[in-house]
Parts: C-alpha cells; structure tokens; sequence
C-alpha cells in the first residue's frame, strides 16, 4: 500500500474543520499540517487530530499537498505561494472572488506544472452525480441556493453561494459558455460589506438555445439547495441538501371509445442514491489528481467556466 498523502491544511474555520476530518480519517492522507495565524483555532484542530499546528506557510515544501480553506479573500496570495513551491493544491472555491485573480493562478499552475483543483463540492454530491448521468438534452435548469445570514461571508453571494449552481448549470450544458445574461442583485442587510450583493438572480441563455435560472440568497430564514432539470419529456428534480432525485415524465392515453378515466398520468421514478460524503468524494478525487489517476490539463481547464459566468453576472448587474 502506496504511503498516505500528507497533507497540510491551510485555515481551521467552520470548512477548515470539516476537511480535517475528512484529511485525518482518510484511508490515503495524512493531516500533516494545520496552518492558521490564529493559534488558538489552529492548534485546537491540529491537537484534535494528532497533527502539528504553525501559523504561516514557512517550511510548506516539506508536505506533499496543500489543502487550502482560509477566508475567500486570503486564496490568491497563499496559493500563489504554494504553487511556487511547486506542490499540488486544492483550494476552496471560489478560487478567487474575481476571475482576474483565478485566471493568474490557474496560468501559473500550468506553467509550474502543478495539480490544480477548485473545491466545487456540489460535483461529488451523489444526487447531483445521478442527474448529471441521466441528462441527455437539457432546455431549461432552475437551481436556487438559498441561506440565512452568515456574517463571516465577507464576499457576496455570487461568489460565496451563486458559482456553486453556476458550475453545476454549465456541466449540465456540456461545458458550454452562456451567450446572454439578465441579471437582478441587491444589498439589503445592514452588516453586508458595501457592494457584497445579498441576493443574486440571474438568468441565462446558451447558443443552442437552452436556458438557465440561478438564485443565490443569504436573507433566508431556511437552508435551500435545489435544481431542477427539464428536457423535452422528463424533469429530474434534485434536492442537494437531502441528496435526494426524482424523475417525471408525462404521458397520455391515446383516446379510446371503450376507455372510461384517466387520459394523463406521469411515471415518478426515485432512484436510490447511494454514494460517500461529497467532501470525501471531493478528497478522493484530489488523492487521485496528485497520484497522476485524473487527468491535470482537463481538471484546471474545469475551473474557469464558472468563474467567467460569476464574473459576467456582476458585471452585467
């Protein structure tokens, strides 16, 4: 058995924890490392797991990844490091709260020639997986990801919530860029940071036609994380909070003079839904991206599409 990845983690906040747990329990990492200029949150979690804690990235070469889940605002300038150092690198999406800063990072990854992946951790969900088997010719996709207020969100939600759909939304399409936006924000809650939206509503179109509707919100009072599917003669509906599918398809009866009902009825399939915590499914993919078993080019060519929507949508504001 190949020794486990050690990995140093960089942030020991509400995801920073999450992804020790994942790091430490792992069948193939090791939590090497906890990185935080805040001693007593990062040597909580390091002490947690048996791991060490330091406060910066002095002496990251030693570690064979980096797993980097600081505030939104800190990616550019400790990835740009790690990546320097020539290490493969996960970073919490967005990669950076503006696609100028993720595109700098993604070039610089190539021409180091180091792994690089985003954490789109809706891709692992094993709902969302399903659906993204089962679609064949998308018209239309309706997603909503909708939270109560979070006042450590420094950035607004089109980045912190909206490009989670916005990715899902353009692998539904295969990958491809929308042609037209139409775009309604706005910024109604007293402790947001001046130009952090609220609430994003943006609609978009594809070049073959498709459509697309995407709602981000931070003003609800519940946790709702949805999308819908509609083709010609099926809707698959899924539910990313509860990993739960459901497929629709309408049909009729052809009329029948000796036939007395029902003329219409629709055949509801609910698959089971298997599959491993997303976030470990997330760290299995990187294990993998670093063990050389995904391919490099096509992971860091799959960062930038939603990055560049993200981007159009606050500029078309």
């Amino acid at each position: 058995m190949a020794e486990p990845l050690r990995i140093a983690l960089v942030g020991s906040g509400s995801m920073g924890r999450n992804h020790a747990r994942v790091i430490a329990t792992g069948p193939r990492t090791e939590l090497a490392a906890v990185i935080d200029p805040h001693e007593e949150s990062g040597r909580a979690v390091a002490d947690q797991y048996g791991s060490a804690w330091q406060a910066d990235l002095d002496g990251i070469g030693s570690f064979d990844a980096v797993v980097i889940a600081a505030a939104t605002e800190a990616h550019h300038g400790l990835a740009a490091q790690v990546i320097d150092a020539g290490l493969p690198l996960l970073v919490e999406k967005p990669l950076c709260p503006s696609l100028e800063q993720s595109q700098e990072l993604v070039d610089a990854s190539a021409a180091a020639g180091t792994p690089l992946m985003c954490g789109f951790l809706e891709r692992f969900n094993p709902a969302v997986m399903t659906a993204m088997r089962m679609v064949e010719a998308p018209l239309y996709v309706r997603a909503q990801r909708h939270s109560p207020y979070a006042p450590r969100i420094k950035t607004g939600v089109a980045w912190d919530l909206l490009v989670h759909d916005v990715d899902l939304v353009v692998r539904a399409f295969g990958g491809e860029q929308p042609e037209s936006f139409d775009v309604k924000v706005g910024q109604f809650h007293p402790d947001s940071v001046e130009g952090a939206e609220d609430i994003v509503e943006a609609g978009v179109r594809f070049s073959g036609g498709g459509i697309a509707s995407v709602s981000a919100s931070r003003l609800g009072q519940v946790k709702v994380r949805s999308m819908v599917i509609q083709e010609l003669d099926r809707m698959i509906e899924i539910d990313l909070l509860r990993r739960g599918l459901t497929s629709y398809r309408h049909s009729s009866i052809e009329p029948d003079d000796d036939f007395v009902g029902f003329r219409q009825f629709t055949e509801i399939e609910v698959p089971e839904i298997g599959g491993a915590e997303p976030l470990v499914s997330q760290l299995d993919h990187f294990v993998d991206l670093v063990g050389g078993k995904v391919d490099v080019d096509a992971e860091r060519a799959s960062i930038l599409p939603a990055h560049s929507v993200v981007d159009e949508v606050l500029r078309t504001r």
